[in-house]
């Protein structure tokens, strides 16, 4: 509450998103809002201003791919944690190195799961982003763009990579 309560008073002095770690049912998009409509009430109480910025939650688990289409409904973007989704999905612990050769993030049932979260955003209107080291594979960039994807976060050094690709295709 301490954390919702400081970014709702600091929306009111720029653009601010939340994205939700981990979520794996509705039910906890539902806790969450609950705690959000305490903490409204409690700034409304004591006259502080505040602006309920744009929350979103991160799809990192098959539950979270699975119903994504629920999920949409209730939130304002997804963004999808590809580390974690890979991990989850193909049961490999990513940071054993006896398990690299089955690690493969680039496993067609991944990039359906990808497919299908980022059409059930769609389908609500609302923006679908990936994170995680596939954000930055170059070797996804336009599978990605054809897919629908709406943002591909990555780090400074690979910005200008990815833009080109994305550039080229237009």
């Amino acid at each position: 509450k301490t954390q919702l309560r400081a970014l709702f008073r600091a929306s009111m002095f720029g653009n601010i998103s939340i994205m939700y770690p981990m979520i794996t049912s509705t039910e906890e998009v539902k806790k969450i809002y609950e705690i959000v409509a305490e903490v409204e009430a409690e700034l409304k109480e004591q006259e502080i201003q505040y602006k309920i910025p744009e929350q979103g939650i991160m799809i990192e688990t098959p539950a979270a791919a699975i119903i994504s289409d629920r999920l949409a409904e209730m939130v304002d973007f997804f963004s999808i944690g590809t580390n974690d989704l890979t991990q989850y999905t193909l049961a490999i612990d990513r940071q054993n190195e006896k398990l690299d050769e089955f690690y493969n993030p680039h496993h067609e049932a991944i990039l359906r799961m990808i497919q299908m979260v980022i059409d059930n955003a769609h389908k609500e209107g609302i923006w679908a982003g990936i994170c995680g080291e596939l954000g930055a594979d170059t070797e996804l960039t336009e599978r990605f763009v054809e897919m629908g994807i709406d943002e591909l976060s990555v780090s400074p050094a690979c910005v200008l990579p990815i833009r080109k690709i994305v550039r080229d295709m237009e």
